[in-house]
């Protein structure tokens, strides 16, 4: 096996590639998600099965996937299909077929995701110009928000101001995807990360020096960190708590497959992987946890805050915060400034995530049909420019619901079930573990070869099958169900299929598109009928070739 790693292109320096990974994993879910699912599921009480799910699953997917995209790397792949090709030695046609989830998945959740992310950028702008200011109490704010959400809602905004943020957006995501790895990714990872780190840590300071009003960020900070010991026999809280754990890892995506495959053979992914983690709880659980909830709670007391972060994480990021920076003590140009600082950090939050989320398109574009990054770069933004639209229109009649649901948060369950058993029993856990500790600076504890091999991949099976009974099924019958993932409304029935139908549309491309694939290299004699595998120091074009 060739030490070589497909293409040229490296991370250029270490801390350049901790910080691309923590990109990767730190996004909205760290700031807007996480404090919604602690305050739904009983504030203290939901950090103990969090930090059990961290242990028995984040860490061991984390180097598990880390371990997958080296390897695969070194055999000329930088996307899924080919890593699970060589998971199976090749000789399991099937294989491949199966690592469509870790192209379409981070396609699909790209294109919705990225449409979010810019109404972090047009509230940026919003909080410097005073736009949403003077509106006064929860519910203003909130018609605020929905008036730029439907586009065909102009009480506060033209239908062409949430399309003009989200061009905005994908113009910058294509300037910096066309520059490659170190010049573009990485570039942005060590200008942005920073950035959202110092804007955290100010906001952080901000809202714990809040004076008392109707609570305390004292209240806050107890809410989130007190548990209630009888809520620990729910089961909604622990499977809470392990879905939250995909999100916040960015797990199940093949997102860590691709940036890992830029690594070559000597490069650790032990100690990176727990440090890139490490990052990443560090984001969500100090700084995630210490702003949006003890703000809520000064302003609305633990009961509001509760009731507020029923309706959902955009209540509580954007609607509640933004009746909080009306609402802080020194004026309107210092709340304006900080509401700047919050929506600017979860825009880039957001946008270190969705170059991630491109990423194994991109790369899959480049090594099996030959693309330039430019060439690659550009049919990615413009597929995203057309489906992402339909989000555009369609976002009030349940479309991303539908994709956010199936690809966002189930696809990523059955993703990771699928990579543990190839990894544990296909490729084998003796070969699995001496590959992950080749150029370790770290030997990662024993106890996780158990842990990988039986625990993990049980932990994964309950999971989805619980899911499956309590949520999937309902939800693919369009049951009118309570706490139902997505809200039974018959009027939008016939738009959920029509986001059915274009999500399988996807997967249905993705297939063909592996099968044309391996036809090719068949053909062109780089390997034998059916193999994925390049020849010994070969691979693809440079990702920044063109």
């Amino acid at each position: 096996m060739s030490s070589h790693t497909h293409g040229q292109e490296r991370w250029a320096t270490r801390i350049g590639l901790i910080l691309a990974m923590a990109g990767n994993a730190v996004g909205l879910g760290n700031f807007l998600r996480f404090p919604v699912q602690a305050a739904q599921n009983g504030g203290g009480t939901f950090m103990i099965p969090y930090f059990v799910s961290f242990l028995l699953l984040g860490i061991p997917l984390m180097w598990v996937e880390w371990t997958i995209g080296r390897y695969g790397g070194r055999t000329g792949h930088g996307t899924v299909p080919g890593m699970f090709d060589e998971l199976g030695d090749r000789k399991r046609k099937w294989a491949k077929y199966l690592g469509v989830l870790g192209i379409v998945m981070p396609l699909i959740v790209f294109i919705y995701y990225t449409y979010v992310v810019s109404w972090m950028l047009g509230f940026s702008f919003f909080s410097l110009t005073g736009g949403y200011f003077g509106l006064g109490g929860f519910d203003q704010v909130a018609e605020y928000l929905y008036s730029y959400q439907d586009i065909f809602n102009t009480s506060s905004h033209g239908g062409w101001v949430a399309i003009g943020f989200f061009l905005a957006t994908i113009v910058f995501l294509y300037w910096v995807l066309s520059r490659g790895i170190s010049r573009g990714i990485e570039k942005l990872a060590l200008i942005g990360m920073p950035i959202l780190f110092l804007f955290a840590f100010v906001l952080m300071i901000r809202v714990l020096t809040l004076p008392e009003a109707v609570g305390t960020p004292a209240e806050g900070l107890n809410f989130i960190w007190n548990p209630e010991w009888t809520s620990l026999s729910d089961a909604k809280v622990w499977l809470a708590a392990a879905g939250q754990m995909f999100f916040t890892l960015s797990l199940g995506m093949g997102t860590i497959h691709t940036y890992s495959s830029y690594l070559t053979e000597k490069d650790d992914v032990t100690l990176t992987g727990l440090s890139t983690a490490a990052t990443n709880e560090f984001a969500e659980v100090v700084l995630g946890g210490t702003i949006a909830i003890p703000a809520a709670v000064t302003f609305f007391g633990v009961a509001g805050a509760t009731a507020i972060a029923e309706g959902g994480s955009y209540d509580l990021g954007i609607v509640a915060m933004g009746v909080v920076f009306q609402g802080l003590p020194g004026g309107e140009a210092w709340g304006q400034l900080t509401g700047f600082l919050w929506f600017f950090l979860l825009f880039i939050a957001g946008i270190t995530s969705s170059v991630a989320l491109s990423s194994p398109a991109i790369a899959f574009l480049q090594e099996e049909f030959e693309q330039t990054r430019r060439q690659a770069v550009l049919k990615v933004m413009a597929l995203s420019v057309a489906l992402g639209t339909l989000h555009v229109v369609f976002y009030h009649r349940q479309f991303l619901d539908v994709w956010d649901y199936w690809a966002g948060t189930f696809g990523l369950v059955i993703f990771a079930a699928v990579e543990i058993v190839l990894f544990s029993y296909i490729f084998g856990i003796d070969r699995g573990w001496k590959e992950m500790h080749v150029g370790a600076d770290l030997r990662a504890p024993i106890i996780y070869r158990f842990v990988i091999k039986w625990v993990t991949p049980l932990f994964l099976f309950v999971l989805l099958g619980w899911w499956l009974v309590t949520e999937a099924v309902p939800t693919l019958l369009m049951r009118d169900v309570e706490d139902a993932p997505i809200a039974y409304d018959p009027e939008t029935i016939v738009y959920r299929w029509f986001s059915r139908i274009v999500m399988l549309g996807l997967f249905a491309l993705g297939l063909y598109m592996i099968h044309q694939a391996w036809a090719r290299k068949a053909i062109a004699g780089e390997t034998t009928a059916g193999s994925g595998s390049v020849p010994p120091g070969g691979g693809p074009v440079s990702p920044d070739s063109g």
